[in-house]
């Protein structure tokens, strides 16, 4: 196709309209609605692999209107009344549909790639990790967009109704709709509801800035989408029912070999970025790659709040403090360790500290890093016995940095007062004892760790 008839194709086609609604769409979505892709580490300017994901993540609204808007395209010459005269020319049908469908095609894929261009702006300021990881991801969806107006100018054509656009577009939405169900159900933790849950051009919302997708989803995603544009293709320049009816051969084999190839464990399907969850150290206080442009304001009050640890504390202190790179399932119970201060730049307390506030963060999650199962909120006894462990190390009671209601912090500082005043009356030793026995029931999340300072008082 030359440029002649690419300009001409553009001109008498919807294709440019349907990048434009696709692009201002994703915008729209991304700049008006206050949703999770603007919070915490995994927020779409935050980093590359979140700002891919997220994009995808838009594809459970803008795949069903890219496969309308393709059939609306393969209704044209059915509208136009010229059918019957396209088949009596001597120019080939694949010859047509190339030029139909490789004009949607470049605008789709312009349009998403603009997307990718204005989310790419946002994000080069905020991180110094820098990657390719993040391009298969958007790339398969690039593809998928491509792919659904493919398929939807070939249904377009061979059911020629004002129907077929608007009834395709629903499909194509409760297709993915499903599919995100499945994906977040207990069912997808089965091999087989896992791999159909795959066939989606979608991804989930991002929960986990170290994760991405493995090489296997990518793989089998694409040839998923490959063998869905050969069947819109087919459609689009087949003639004949019998030729309709063979042109459903490449969509079902791709749909056939991605199931052999997209991974059965729900494990294998998000993987831990190796790169971007290595290590960078500034001494005892360490960071992934991934956050390496906090590591300079998180040394200091890391120092501080391993030196004051290992005063009140002494043998029994913690050595280092490191961000947390384990990824568990949600509902899991977290697991901590007594040498090292794990954190995470997404708790509550780390993200609503800075400065001073942030060596008291620390401290609180060297102390009672909180039980809590992965992927839950909770509020209750952990926050009271944090609030009375820093004061106790830092030798004076403390209102600590958290998010959320003003009423919630007021409550916790309103419980942990008398407890406090209780805790400083005893002897030192008994302090100690207390304080070593909450710390090591808060560390293995194997009982109350309020309960335990408060010496059994709230049970």
């Amino acid at each position: 196709m030359n440029v002649r008839v690419l300009r001409i194709e553009l001109k008498r086609s919807i294709a440019p309209w349907a990048g434009a609604v696709v692009l201002t769409s994703a915008l729209a979505f991304l700049y008006l609605v206050n949703a999770a892709w603007w919070r915490g580490t995994t927020a779409w300017t935050a980093q590359w692999t979140s700002m891919a994901l997220w994009t995808r993540a838009l594809l459970d609204y803008l795949w069903p209107l890219a496969v309308g808007l393709g059939a609306l395209q393969g209704l044209r010459d059915h509208r136009s009344k010229i059918s019957e005269l396209l088949t009596t020319t001597a120019r080939p049908a694949w010859h047509r549909a190339a030029t139909l469908a490789g004009t949607t095609a470049i605008t789709l894929a312009s349009a998403f790639a603009l997307l990718v261009l204005v989310c790419a702006v946002q994000v080069l300021p905020n991180t110094e990790y820098a990657h390719l990881g993040w391009l298969p991801i958007s790339l398969v969806g690039a593809l998928s967009l491509v792919a659904g107006a493919v398929l939807g100018m070939g249904a377009g054509r061979a059911l020629p109704s004002a129907l077929t656009p608007p009834g395709l577009a629903m499909g194509a939405f409760v297709f993915t709709s499903l599919l995100r169900l499945s994906t977040e159900s207990a069912a997808a933790t089965t091999s087989v509801a896992n791999r159909v849950s795959l066939l989606s051009p979608a991804v989930a919302q991002v929960r986990e800035v170290l994760l991405t997708l493995s090489a296997s989803v990518h793989l089998g995603q694409t040839i998923w989408l490959l063998g869905m544009a050969a069947t819109g293709f087919a459609l689009l320049a087949a003639a004949t029912p019998r030729a309709r009816l063979i042109a459903l051969t490449p969509v079902l084999a791709g749909a056939v070999i991605a199931l052999l190839v997209l991974p059965s464990d729900p494990r294998r399907t998000y993987v831990v970025d190796e790169a971007a969850a290595e290590l960078v150290c500034d001494g005892p206080v360490c960071v992934t790659t991934a956050h390496q442009a906090r590591l300079a304001d998180l040394a200091g009050p890391g120092r501080e709040a391993l030196r004051l640890l290992h005063d009140a504390l002494g043998g029994q202190a913690p050595v280092s403090v490191r961000e947390n790179t384990a990824v568990l399932p949600d509902g899991s119970t977290p697991q901590w360790s007594r040498e090292t201060v794990l954190f995470d730049f997404d708790d509550a307390i780390i993200a609503a500290a800075e400065g001073e506030e942030l060596t008291w963060a620390l401290i609180a999650r060297g102390m009672v890093p909180g039980c809590a199962p992965v992927g839950w909120s909770s509020f209750g006894n952990d926050d009271i016995a944090q609030t009375v462990a820093v004061g106790w190390v830092l030798g004076d009671l403390r209102s600590l940095p958290r998010t959320g209601a003003a009423s919630l912090r007021r409550e916790v500082d309103a419980k942990a007062g008398p407890v406090w005043t209780d805790l400083k009356a005893l002897p030192r030793a008994e302090q100690l004892s207390r304080i070593n026995a909450m710390r090591a029931a808060a560390l293995s999340c194997k009982g109350d760790a309020f309960d335990t300072l408060n010496g059994g008082a709230s049970r």
